[in-house]
């Protein structure tokens, strides 16, 4: 039988202006436009098994480098990464590709990227898929009060990452052993157990990765580290980290969005051992409220956070089949 890699023509890549100066766009396939949206820390590659899929299901599947990843600019000021900046690199890369509207799919902090362009931008985003992070409107306190109070005499990673250059210095002398330890950290395969140290969190003054377990994941050959450790050492980490130091400024640009829902079809298709699951359980028991077009929701059993790394072949159906299900 033929594999859907053999059924389309691979994977173009090429760089689409944007209110930052430009992003670096990866597509396969022809139809209507998917927009996949990656995590931290992660890049387009991180999607790298499903472009052919929804290729040969008859989707042009594009994925990109959030800015401050990969090929994408990189501003300097902290203040360029807040998450109305990110929704108009979304926008931008929709119209330089001849889109009048595309379907958002993102992973982690790009989940919620996804989805705050759905919210923000109706017009352009007709659907939206989340996986691993699921929506949450806006409300509550600011989220670094938030973070500040959990662990006791213990600190919060997004705490750790909020911070200026501290997460930086952390991570510079060995970016290849720290990436390899977190994304094991966050794997089904290799994650601590419940009796260990949660990796969440380190001691106060403690380097974080001190917590992070010494396998490698099945999913992460040296072809896949390799890769990322090439990106991060090239484009060091700062761009990503900015996505943490937004997080109050999101809470203040946002505020006319309290409390709102995402009406458009929605998927979320998340880990069951995944700690964005588990502890923002009480965020997918309101999805009749805050996602009222959700028309299909998948906990994959067994899988940890990095979802569609660990289960391609499983999410990839599970795109597909939804991305046919909606009115084109």
């Amino acid at each position: 039988m033929p594999q859907p890699s053999d059924l389309s023509p691979g994977p173009t890549h090429r760089l689409v202006p944007s209110p930052a100066g430009r992003v670096h766009v990866v597509e396969q396939g022809s139809g209507p436009l998917v927009l996949l949206v990656h995590g931290f820390p992660e890049s387009w590659y991180s999607w790298r098994h499903q472009l052919p899929v929804l290729a040969a299901a008859g989707f042009r599947a594009t994925a990109i480098d959030v800015r401050g990843y990969g090929r994408s600019s990189r501003p300097g000021d902290v203040a360029a990464y807040r998450m109305t900046e990110l929704v108009e690199d979304n926008v931008a890369v929709v119209r330089a590709l001849g889109a009048g509207d595309a379907v958002v799919v993102g992973h982690d902090w790009g989940a919620t990227i996804a989805a705050d362009s759905a919210l923000l931008r109706p017009d352009v985003f007709r659907a939206v898929g989340l996986l691993s992070v699921p929506y949450a409107p806006r409300g509550g306190p600011r989220p670094s009060e938030i973070f500040a109070g959990m662990g006791g005499g213990e600190e919060f990673y997004v705490s750790r990452f909020q911070e200026p250059g501290r997460a930086e210095a952390e991570i510079e002398p060995d970016v290849r052993g720290w990436l390899a330890g977190f994304y094991a950290a966050f794997s089904a395969d290799t994650m601590p157990g419940p009796d260990a140290p949660d990796p969440h969190f380190a001691g106060l003054g403690a380097p974080l990765r001190e917590r992070f377990p010494e396998g490698r994941p099945g999913w992460l050959g040296e072809r896949e580290l390799d890769f990322y450790a090439g990106e991060f050492e090239r484009t060091g980490l700062s761009g990503a980290l900015n996505r943490y130091r937004n997080m109050d400024r999101d809470w203040e640009d946002l505020a006319a969005f309290d409390g709102a829902p995402v009406t458009q079809p929605s998927l979320f298709a998340g880990g069951s051992l995944d700690a964005s699951t588990t502890w923002l359980a009480p965020a997918i028991e309101a999805y009749p409220t805050t996602l009222p077009g959700l028309s299909a929701s998948h906990i994959l059993d067994g899988c940890g956070h990095w979802i569609q790394q660990e289960r391609p072949d499983e999410v990839g159906r599970l795109l597909t089949d939804w991305l046919r299900s909606l009115p084109r």
